[in-house]
């Protein structure tokens, strides 16, 4: 295998300077999408998300019914997704429930727009 190597005549030191600033200031959306990506790429915790922004808010329980997995599985999945700060919970009486933070559903619709529109992913012929 060749080594790849940089053959351009001359650097555009404006459009260097301009993308690596873009970057800099984008550096936290970054981090949030690839966390939240990171997160995602797992099925169980994509249904889970789903799920919650269908819902607003579900228990362990429901999510466990629904998934037909055990309760242990899903506290495990639900404790990943909060330690990201992806969901909060919200305890009423004995039960806990889970709903995702506000200011996460904008990064996650598309993903579930996606998952909804199925069709997307179809080949066109």
């Amino acid at each position: 295998m060749e080594k790849a190597i940089c053959i351009r005549l001359k650097a555009y030191a404006k459009q260097i300077i301009n993308c690596r600033e873009v970057v800099q200031e984008l550096e936290t959306s970054f981090e949030d999408l690839s966390n939240i990506l990171s997160l995602t790429g797992n099925p169980v915790r994509l249904k889970i998300l789903y799920l919650l922004n269908q819902e607003g808010r579900l228990c362990v329980c429901d999510l466990s019914d629904i998934l037909e997995m055990n309760v242990s599985a899903i506290s495990q999945h639900l404790r990943k997704l909060k330690d990201r700060k992806l969901i909060y919970s919200q305890k009423e009486a004995q039960t806990i429930f889970y709903s995702i933070k506000k200011d996460k559903i904008s990064l996650l619709t598309p993903f579930f727009k996606i998952v909804a529109d199925s069709n997307l992913l179809e080949v066109k012929l």
